[in-house]
């Protein structure tokens, strides 16, 4: 039998959940070896993001890391709201009900900033019980032996065996799927988020939104500004800078043909921005991710054996309408996780870490927050083709349109009201129909203009910072018949029809004497979101370790 270096345990990736669980478990002086693939914590990740605390978590990043606020989140947001868009006209209602619903702080947050300054405290911590963090390191994969998990492999060190595996290594999770928990089968399981960092003058934020200082806001868009596309986009003050994005699921990226970087387009340049926008747009980064849909993939049992899967490597993000939480949730799994395997080593049985895991997701009311019992019931109602265009048509009709003329306020109530979000279904109706009669119902006329003129995708994708790894692709092209992978030509973040500087490109060959379509991949301006694993037959992999994009905001 091999020898390999044990740790109690071993945390695999310094986002939020990873940072939640390393800190809770050197808190109870377990030795703890956290892994992180980025040359920094941050460095990988991508959010919209606000972050929340809520009352009823068993944890908060502010608890573990004291200063938190103050040191390394961006505004607090105070005022919460959703325009409802239909061409140029818009009506907005104060989501500050929902906002402000069991929360107890919610803060606009930049990923590389947040994680670098709690990794600098994991790295303390995790260090004083005889573990510390590793950056540049990738885990690529599950160490068994006699066919059970007892540690990870790495492409950059030897493999490492624990008591403990948190899997925190995010939505392309490489462990989740090599235990057999996670898969990207299904693209309606998944949504897709793109997001521009917006520079702003001095002053500029307060200025424009009219705010003060210690004050932020959060604005969703919803409507007919998207071609159709179910989803929606989003705008949040950071300190001097904006994030303005857009998130869709990605089966209807896909079925529609829709091409994610002119989706965002489409809000940047809507003259509903003109408010906080002018021609001196300046955007510093460019960004994507998929984002795991709770309602169907969080996972009801996230573990095997030693393995415990945490954050959106478990599915636990909540999109729920206006709803959007997915960093808070993973914090609370970290604790709670860290929180089982103490009690199952007090127990003398550290393999019951994962059953008590489970079940501490379930008793603190995680699960319910993630997977409502109301949406199972909802979504076999309405998410099917005929109740589909039934809904539609009826919420076109002028009895529809009448209908929400005489709700009034109510509609705005209704907005506000989280048990009628878990309801919500996936369909057209609740992200572009309602929105739309809405506006047309109930909206004004938009008075701003808007200026602003985007970078073309090339320059979006040539600001981003790469340390390419010549000759060692991550990604490879199964099949590159359009058919099986074309998808990915529009679907992919950087790439685009008759666009030759992305990711994936359309090519005309000759095979046997006919002419063929295929697809061509280069990842060289790889965004690393996955969305070609979920959409084209490919082998993905995360790059190694300290290799492929670097995010310097996220």
């Amino acid at each position: 039998m091999t020898e390999h270096e044990h740790y109690e345990a071993l945390v695999v990736g310094c986002g939020p959940g990873g940072a939640a669980a390393a800190a809770a478990l050197a808190n109870n002086g377990v030795e703890t070896l956290v892994l992180e693939r980025g040359v920094d914590a941050g460095s990988k990740n991508v959010s919209g993001g606000l972050l929340y605390a809520e009352e009823s978590a068993p944890y908060t990043l502010d608890s573990l890391f004291p200063g938190l606020r103050e040191e390394a989140t961006e505004r607090p947001v105070t005022d919460h709201y959703i325009h409802n868009v239909a061409g140029e006209t818009v009506k907005t209602f104060d989501l500050g009900g929902i906002h402000h619903h069991d929360t107890v702080w919610s803060d606009s947050v930049l990923r590389r900033t947040m994680d670098s300054w709690i990794a600098e405290r994991v790295h303390e911590k995790t260090r004083e019980t005889g573990g510390g963090l590793l950056t540049d390191v990738r885990v690529n994969g599950l160490l068994r032996e006699a066919g059970e998990i007892v540690g990870v492999t790495c492409d950059e060190i030897d493999p490492i065996e624990a008591d403990l595996i948190v899997a925190a290594d995010g939505v392309n999770s490489e462990l989740a799927r090599d235990a057999g928990l996670m898969d990207w089968d299904e693209p309606e399981e998944w949504f897709q988020g793109v997001k521009a960092v917006v520079d702003m003058p001095e002053g500029a934020v307060e200025e424009r939104f009219d705010i003060d200082e210690d004050e932020g806001e959060a604005h969703l868009f919803s409507g007919d500004l998207f071609e159709g596309c179910r989803g929606g986009g989003f705008l949040y003050t950071n300190e001097d800078t904006l994030s303005i994005g857009t998130v869709f699921h990605l089966d209807s990226i896909a079925e529609g043909q829709y091409e994610p970087h002119e989706l965002l387009d489409n809000l940047l340049t809507h003259p509903l921005l003109g408010q906080w926008l002018d021609e001196e747009y300046d955007e510093i980064e460019y960004s994507a991710k998929l984002v795991p849909d709770s309602k169907k993939v969080a996972h009801p049992s996230p573990h095997r054996g030693r393995l415990c899967l945490v954050g959106d490597a478990a599915g636990q993000m909540q999109a729920q309408g206006p709803i959007i939480k997915g960093m808070n949730h993973a914090v609370s799994a970290g604790g709670l996780v860290a929180e089982a395997f103490v009690e199952a080593r007090s127990r003398g049985d550290p393999t019951a870490t994962g059953d008590l895991y489970e079940q501490k997701l379930r008793s603190e009311g995680v699960m319910d927050k993630l997977r409502p019992t109301s949406y199972k019931v909802s979504s076999a109602l309405a998410e099917n083709g005929p109740m589909t265009k039934l809904a539609d048509t009826l919420v076109k009709s002028p009895i529809g349109t009448t209908a929400i003329k005489l709700m009034g306020g109510t509609v705005e109530k209704l907005f506000n009201s989280p048990r009628m979000m878990a309801l919500i279904p996936d369909t057209k109706t609740p992200y572009v129909t309602v929105p739309t009669t809405i506006a047309k119902a109930l909206g004004e006329p938009i008075t701003e203009t808007n200026s602003v003129e985007p970078p073309e995708l090339d320059d979006r994708i040539g600001d981003l910072t790469y340390d390419i790894d010549e000759g060692n692709p991550h990604i490879e092209v199964l099949d590159n018949s359009f058919e099986a992978s074309g998808t990915a030509v529009t679907a992919c973040p950087v790439s685009a029809k008759d666009f030759g500087g992305g990711c994936y490109r359309e090519e005309t060959v000759q095979r046997n004497g006919k002419e063929e379509t295929v697809v061509s991949l280069d990842t060289q301006p790889c965004v690393e979101c996955g969305t070609c694993a979920v959409v084209a037959d490919t082998d993905w992999t995360h790059p190694r370790g300290g290799k492929g994009v670097e995010y310097r905001q996220g």
